[in-house]
């Protein structure tokens, strides 16, 4: 893994016929006849041994592991996918792997509503018997951590970084809970920072693990879209919410639907899809909570629409005055029904 020019893919080549043990003892003559450039074989024949420390040393701190492709707790869902890691870096549990596992993923700038969606359908999911996995992202992977931790559930945290670190930093504290009960895991080595081109080979992995992917909110162009195309092409479940053709954040999932994800409303319409996993029978719907709204109120409600509804609109609908419908304005945005938009607005959140 630590030799310059060595991918994954080279590495799960060179396993084909080799033990790890078999080819460093090859010649070099014997390892240029695999297909490896020179430059290849002189690093395998000369380690860097102060990289090779580093990752002894992290591996001999406590509840820190690495699990290999002939490990028996390398996960059989990971396995099957065309590309899986040679190695995984594991800080927790290792054996959470193998357990039937639920991905949510979607935006880092949600809205109110996507954290509180994201939250309950993984609260739910664990109360179910589901691992939360997901990619410790700002937004709807953070909420979704946190949701199975609210749970006491299990949630597995895929870094696109070494796990010596973590990324975002102001996740650390996240990161901590999660290793605590479940686990973060990495195909980088210790001491690998972020960049750009590791997060859609973490994307693989998050897909790989599970056996079905909810995509909460995205963009037309988003992670969250390569991480739900990555579900599809290893034949996991996709799931989508739905939302108004209005918000931007709405359209990747819409599209998803379209190419033939399934509209997701409450968690039994996931649990209807991976019954054979499901242990229990919990629903999380967010359309379907319990009112605790007066009647006036609730008409107002009613007249706020999933998408940008203008004061003057609801002024003219509900037949009362500015300073009575701001005020009933503030009582639905303070319980969390509706949030303020650009230009005067209001949207219905649940």
């Amino acid at each position: 893994m630590r030799t310059p020019g060595v991918g994954c893919r080279t590495f799960l080549r060179l396993l084909e016929s080799h033990t790890p043990a078999q080819l460093f003892a090859e010649s070099s003559s014997a390892l240029g006849a695999l297909g490896l450039k020179s430059d290849i074989v002189h690093a395998l024949r000369n380690p860097d041994w102060t990289l090779i420390d580093y990752d002894l040393s992290w591996l001999h701190q406590e509840n820190n592991s690495a699990i290999t492709l002939n490990d028996a707790n390398y996960p059989l869902q990971l396995k099957e996918i065309s590309d899986p890691p040679p190695i995984l870096f594991v800080r927790g549990n290792p054996e959470l792997l193998s357990l039937p596992q639920i991905a949510i993923v979607g935006s880092r700038n949600p809205s109110t509503s996507g954290l509180e969606i994201a939250f309950n359908f993984a609260k739910t999911l664990s109360h179910c018997g589901f691992v939360i996995t997901s990619g410790l992202a700002l937004g709807i992977d953070a909420a979704s951590h946190q949701g199975a931790l609210k749970a006491k559930g299990y949630t597995i945290a895929v870094a696109g970084t070494g796990l010596d670190r973590v990324y975002p930093a102001r996740h650390k504290d996240l990161a901590t809970e999660i290793v605590n009960t479940g686990a973060m895991i990495s195909e980088f080595p210790p001491g690998t920072t972020a960049k750009a081109n590791h997060f859609p080979r973490r994307n693989r992995i998050i897909s790989g693990l599970c056996q079905g992917l909810l995509v909460v909110e995205a963009a037309k162009q988003s992670g969250s879209l390569i991480t739900a195309r990555m579900a599809l092409e290893q034949n996991r479940e996709v799931f989508a919410i739905p939302g108004s053709i209005h918000n931007p954040l709405a359209r990747g999932c819409n599209a998803l639907i379209r190419e033939g994800a399934k509209l997701v409303e409450t968690t039994q319409d996931i649990l209807e899809e991976l019954s054979q996993y499901n242990q229990q029978d919990e629903i999380f719907s967010p359309l379907t909570m319990q009112s605790t709204l007066d009647l006036e109120q609730q008409t107002l409600l009613n007249l706020v629409m999933f998408s940008p509804t203008s004061i003057d609109t609801l002024v003219e609908n509900a037949n009362e005055s500015v300073e009575v419908i701001s005020s009933m304005l503030l009582i639905l945005e303070l319980q969390g029904y509706i949030e303020a938009s650009a230009g005067g607005c209001y949207t219905r959140i649940k």
